[in-house]
């Protein structure tokens, strides 16, 4: 968790949880994963602090619980609620740092190891874009820019492939094989490698950007980075998120999102025309196909067509009858 302030002035739970992390880091947890946690524990942690309760020995269950009927009640500046999914990432970090403090025996018992979690009903992806939305925000992307290529380049890229935005930012020239029209995902989500194929019209997007515009981006000692940011550097993961959703936005298609919202287009637009629901397992590095089937329920239109065609009573039977003679 980063701090601005001197070690010396850190509460011994602060203290506790830089520990944690640093262990997290050392078993080989991704720094990724690392950096939720710490904003999954943030809010917990400074609620803690504002009821002066600095140590981690002063944590009981009945704390925890109060916590966990602040975060049900509290509002955001919009007047919305906290999701089930945001409180229940917060509980499990908390019920995995106190699990941390059991096991190496720096309290006597973890509080929140019979903490129950929100349940989480199966929610569908918000938006998915249509063809013509996609290419509406394609065209939105000013070619002649000095980064339009770049730009063009990563749209194709989470269109044809569906990957993360840290993916996408952490892809390297070597990662990309566009030869045999691949792309190497390394170290993705849970630290697994996996080898996608990235769609011609994606190939050329990029070899165009490759060829033309990142030589005039890139800084010297070159690092490989794929696509690179105005310091000729890795693009951060943040950045890209708010240009593909400045992209989407200037689109004017009424539809919101950034990076996934591509993701979820590719798995969608894939099971619509007939793949095999663990090839999409594969594109976008899922471990449990449980996670993938949630793009049946959003893939409407061939599931109306296979209703079509086997369910005998899906179609209206029209007649035409002659008018009745006076």
């Amino acid at each position: 968790m980063a701090y601005n302030k001197g070690e010396t002035e850190l509460t011994e739970m602060e203290k506790m949880v830089r520990q944690y992390f640093d262990w997290m880091l050392t078993v080989g947890y991704s720094e990724a994963t690392v950096e939720s946690r710490v904003n999954d524990m943030r809010d917990f942690f400074n609620w803690c602090k504002q009821r002066s309760i600095n140590r981690c020995n002063e944590v009981s269950k009945k704390i925890i619980e109060r916590y966990r009927r602040h975060m049900y009640h509290y509002r955001k500046s919009d007047g919305q609620p906290l999701c089930a999914k945001t409180q229940s990432l917060r509980l499990v970090a908390i019920r995995g740092f106190f699990k941390w403090l059991s096991k190496n025996n720096y309290v006597l018992y973890n509080p929140a190891a019979d903490i129950e979690l929100p349940r989480l009903g199966s929610q569908l992806p918000r938006n998915v874009l249509s063809v013509e939305e996609v290419e509406a925000v394609m065209n939105e992307v000013d070619l002649e820019s000095p980064y339009g290529l770049r730009d063009r380049a990563i749209l194709e890229t989470l269109y044809s492939t569906g990957t993360r935005r840290r993916e996408v930012t952490n892809l390297t020239l070597n990662d990309l094989n566009l030869s045999r029209g691949t792309l190497l995902i390394r170290a993705g989500k849970w630290r697994k490698d996996r080898l996608i194929p990235i769609g011609e019209r994606a190939q050329f997007w990029v070899d165009r950007y490759i060829r033309e515009n990142r030589p005039r981006l890139v800084v010297e000692p070159d690092e490989g980075y794929l696509f690179l940011n105005r310091q000729g550097e890795m693009m951060n993961y943040k950045y890209l998120g708010f240009l593909v959703s400045r992209y989407v936005s200037s689109a004017d298609i009424g539809k919101r999102g950034s990076c996934h919202l591509f993701r979820h287009t590719m798995a969608t637009m894939m099971l619509e025309g007939g793949a095999d629901i663990r090839f999409i397992q594969q594109m976008l590095g899922h471990s449990k196909l449980e996670t993938t089937q949630i793009y049946t329920k959003v893939a409407i239109s061939k599931l109306k067509e296979i209703h079509a065609k086997t369910h005998p009573g899906a179609l209206l039977e029209r007649k035409s009858r002659e008018p009745d003679s006076p």
